[in-house]
């Protein structure tokens, strides 16, 4: 249901004209039951309630509906889908003659989603099943073995890249990635407008030897894509089509591409159980059902702590690390996170994947992210101890 449209440069200002809307949202009777449908999906009833507190996440969503930008909330617990409620809310829809449109969406299990830089992690699973299938020789293979092209970009500084520091944040080049994203002081949107975006990246100056400290680049997408591109003989949205996302019965799915290569950094639309599926794999170890989709030697390298990121959360290769508060215990989280709100977060000591998406892409009020991170720890506020 589509009620009003506004072109992407009205930023915060048209996503807030449309707030009043929310107390449209969908009522709260059969709250949060999952819909029984034909994707691969185990499904928790209202009598299967001992592996959540249905009351409480019913509470948290019935407040999100009226008072928030928040369009999903999804629960998985034990392998089975336990809550799922969606909401309406203004949206950034892609349009053919703006790149997007700002509209009023009513959500629904069939809503495509913008994951923005949440696509960097399953960028990593493609990466991953690249390495187990010998078509990428290792992690520490020098980034210029790929572009061979660019051989007059290499200096002595430059030849310690390895595929590894794209992965880690760690590349040691320059690199603006402004925010609010619409300014034009942005290298991502330089990157996007040059003729060759590696290229764009690859000439970065150096500001420190790779390897040595998290600096957070979208550009290192941009060469993770090209190498699974060179390395497979396939975009990255073909090679994962087949490789990643047809074994999990994924079969909605948009990955923009830019220049012929798939935007890593954050073009992947997806609809949020199909984000949880790939939550799930991770927490089984690589594993959907009955069938080994990526090697669990990968997710636990890839998820594993690598350097110390931002705040105090850590991170991989391409997934973010931290901790949260659940009842009176500590825990870990694995975190794909996007802006303005996406996110899969799994909590293996709890069996646990959440699924949030959102539309506060231009706002980054402390309100805002509060409101964002809140849903999750609602969530862990409501999941009991396992057994």
């Amino acid at each position: 249901m589509r009620r009003r449209r506004f072109s992407l440069h009205l930023g915060g200002a048209a996503l807030a004209s449309l707030y009043g809307l929310r107390a449209l949202a969908e009522p709260s009777s059969g709250c949060g039951v999952p819909s029984t449908r034909s994707d691969g999906w185990g499904i928790s009833t209202n009598g299967d309630d001992k592996l959540i507190d249905r009351g409480a996440l019913c509470r948290m969503a019935d407040q999100l509906a009226v008072s928030s930008n928040i369009h999903s909330v999804l629960v998985v617990r034990s392998g089975k889908l336990v809550f799922e409620r969606y909401f309406r809310g203004p949206d950034q829809i892609p349009d053919l003659f703006f790149g997007s449109r700002v509209e009023d969406v009513v959500f629904d299990a069939d809503t495509l989603h913008n994951l923005k830089s949440a696509s960097k992690s399953v960028a990593s699973l493609a990466v991953g099943i690249a390495i187990d299938q010998g078509l990428i020789r290792s992690i520490n293979q020098p980034i210029f073995d790929f572009f061979p092209e660019c051989a007059d970009l290499r200096t002595p500084d430059k030849d310690r890249l390895q595929l590894l520091h794209a992965l880690t944040m760690t590349m040691g080049l320059t690199w603006v990635e402004a925010t609010p994203a619409t300014g034009e002081n942005n290298d991502e949107s330089r990157m996007h407008r040059a003729a060759d975006p590696s290229r764009y990246v690859l000439g970065l100056a150096p500001t420190a030897p790779p390897g040595q400290e998290f600096f957070y680049n979208t550009g290192a997408l941009t060469l993770v894509s090209a190498i699974v591109h060179k390395a497979t003989g396939r975009p990255l949205d073909e090679f994962a089509r087949t490789e990643l996302f047809k074994p999990l019965g994924i079969t909605d799915f948009e990955w923009s591409r830019v220049k012929g290569d798939s935007d890593a950094g954050g073009g992947l639309r997806m609809r949020p159980r199909d984000m949880a599926k790939i939550g799930q794999l991770v927490l089984a170890g690589g594993r959907w059902n009955d069938r080994q989709v990526v090697s669990n030697g990968w997710v636990e390298a890839s998820t594993s702590p690598k350097l110390k990121a931002t705040g105090d959360q850590s991170y991989g290769y391409l997934w973010w690390l931290g901790r949260a508060r659940a009842n009176a215990h500590v825990v870990k989280w694995i975190g794909a996170l996007g802006r303005g709100g996406q996110y899969i977060r799994i909590v293996p000591k709890l069996d646990l994947v959440v699924v949030v998406t959102a539309g506060y892409y231009q706002d980054y009020s402390p309100q805002a992210f509060k409101t964002q991170f809140s849903v999750f720890s609602d969530v862990l506020g409501a999941i009991p101890p396992l057994g």
